[in-house]
């Protein structure tokens, strides 16, 4: 039995499905108990936990062969990450608990970056599940493509895309979940001892200019890219509802300034499948028949 956090997402719907694709046996494990009954038609077991209570992550990770930790994201954490804290306390005290065969847990590129930041969420969890003393996989993917979902409105209505990233015209890591969840599916059925860190991007690297290339292709208009001044950020996401900005905008100074990259500037990382082109085309279609 796979047991599988974050299956109503992105990545671990993709990871459930491929496993079951496999005939593999899935626990989802979910928080929202309207949602299991999607996943029990589906043929999977059902565990309900919360990622910040050790007892109930336990139950759901017990007799398990493989676990997959997909850490809830917190865009705007309170000084010193007590969020992410709570929950890698409780997910460290249910693997000790459970003590299934393996770990496979999502991370991020720009865990191992050297100045603190959004991403040092991951930072501390890889750090906390080191020790546990099971065979546990850290997967670090590059930035998500399906981020492009924010910019249909602005690059359908006027044209335009802002970027936070700059220059327009330097490629980055990105990658398409779909292609995160395969890799994960894999790497779990995998044997391997102690710690390992697996990195992903897509099969090219991607610039804003690229984003806005992809998004005239398929909305038939020119878009064309803006980039946000960086004295504005603070502001923009305070005017958003941010109360700690600080950690995101660091984030982005991390890609924009190159500390935030893969060990060896990508080339001994994993390359996904998944194009640029079609994860646009299916956000512009998901979001029009939303509508």
């Amino acid at each position: 039995m796979y047991a599988i956090t974050g299956v109503t997402g992105k990545v671990g719907g993709a990871l459930a499905r491929s496993l079951l694709a496999e005939g593999l046996p899935v626990r989802a494990v979910l928080r929202d108990a309207a949602k299991a009954a999607e996943w029990r038609r589906r043929g999977c077991d059902v565990a309900l936990a919360e990622m910040d209570d050790a007892a109930s992550l336990a139950s759901a990770f017990r007799e398990a062969v493989g676990v997959f930790i997909l850490p809830p994201s917190e865009f705007d954490p309170e000084p010193g990450f007590p969020e992410a804290k709570r929950v890698i306390a409780a997910v460290t005290a249910a693997l000790a608990e459970a003590r299934p065969g393996k770990v496979v847990c999502l991370s991020t590129i720009g865990a191992d970056a050297p100045h603190e930041n959004l991403l040092t969420q991951r930072t501390l969890m890889e750090q906390a599940l080191d020790g546990i003393g099971l065979p546990v996989t850290f997967l670090r993917p590059g930035w998500f493509l399906e981020n492009a979902l924010w910019d249909i409105p602005s690059a359908s209505d006027e044209g335009v895309l802002r970027s936070f990233l700059q220059p327009a015209d330097r490629p980055l890591p990105m990658v398409a979940t779909q292609d995160v969840g395969r890799l994960a599916a894999v790497l779990l059925q995998e044997n391997w001892i102690g710690t390992r860190v697996i990195e992903l991007e897509g099969p090219v690297r991607v610039s804003p200019n690229d984003l806005a290339r992809a998004f005239a292709t398929v909305l038939e208009r020119p878009v064309k890219v803006e980039t946000v001044p960086r004295e504005s950020w603070e502001q923009i996401f305070r005017s958003q509802g941010t109360q700690n900005p600080l950690p995101r905008i660091r984030m982005l100074d991390g890609f924009n300034e190159g500390w935030i990259e893969f060990s060896d500037q990508g080339r001994s990382a994993i390359k996904g499948t998944t194009t640029l082109d079609s994860v646009i085309t299916n956000l512009v279609a998901a979001s029009r028949s939303a509508t």
